[in-house]
């Protein structure tokens, strides 16, 4: 199978493999697509939490991208970890450079296990310079509460922080709703237009290592080949909902999902 796009991942690594550029390299081929990678940072970490962070050098992270892309021209970028202000000027600085239209950020700010994996510096460089330069960001609730500084307890609370995001730039958002313990999840897709709920069935499960970054990569690799950004949401939430309901049941902690399930993907959200 030839794969249908190429995407450039900018993010952290994941030793345990169940989330960040681990995950979206997994989900990408999966879903039929090139990945390319510029790692942000080294993680030693398990299922039972994050042991430490080894920084990649905030030039050599801008080298990967533009070396990178002079010669593979991506067709969409999905930006995860950035840990440092250094490293999000130099992401905004590469992004500027090589010109690509499709980009989705996933602000990674917290792992599964509670470590920080940002600096505040960063997160107000992010706010100001970076979010006004993508098509998509997708906060979780905790991530929504830093950016926004609104407290998130129902889904009233959800659309006050996506408009706030948009208030801030962003083109489009979707905050996912996981947080909030309902019995189905609702995420909340915004954009000036309004915004629309997904609703899924939450599977009772510890093992939900690497759903943000999945779902981030999915998104992107879906609005690569074509579909819109609404779409493309749809789809990689459907797809992350599969992989969590047939995860592998790895490790003592929070465990990886499955990024090899094969999913229909063309019934649509009631």
């Amino acid at each position: 199978m030839k794969p249908k796009s190429k995407i450039l991942i900018i993010a952290g690594s994941d030793s345990s493999g169940g989330a960040g550029i681990q995950a979206d390299i997994k989900t990408v081929t999966t879903l039929g697509s090139y990945a390319m990678t510029a790692i942000t940072a080294v993680t030693v970490q398990n299922t039972q939490g994050v042991k430490s962070v080894i920084s990649i050098p905030a030039n050599e992270i801008k080298n990967q991208i533009i070396f990178t892309s002079k010669d593979i021209k991506p067709d969409a970028i999905k930006i995860g970890m950035l840990h440092s202000s250094e490293v999000v000027k130099k992401v905004v600085e590469s992004i500027k450079k090589i010109k690509v239209k499709k980009i989705i950020l996933d602000p990674v700010m917290i792992a599964k296990g509670g470590a920080k994996l940002i600096n505040n510096n960063a997160i107000q460089i992010l706010k100001k310079n970076l979010i006004n330069q993508v098509t998509l960001i997708t906060p979780n609730i905790p991530e929504a509460e830093i950016l926004t500084g609104i407290k998130i307890k129902n889904k009233e609370d959800m659309i006050n922080a996506g408009n706030e995001l948009i208030n801030l730039g962003a083109k489009n958002v979707l905050i996912k709703g996981g947080h909030i313990k309902l019995k189905k999840v609702e995420d909340i897709f915004f954009n000036k237009l309004g915004y629309k709920v997904f609703r899924s069935l939450r599977h009772n499960t510890k093992n939900t290592h690497g759903t943000g970054c999945t779902l981030s990569s999915a998104i992107t690799t879906f609005f690569s080949c074509g579909k819109s950004i609404k779409k493309a949401c749809e789809q990689g939430i459907k797809y992350v909902n599969s992989a969590i309901l047939t995860n592998p049941k790895y490790g003592k902690g929070h465990g990886p999902i499955n990024h090899l399930n094969s999913v229909k993907i063309d019934k649509k959200f009631k």
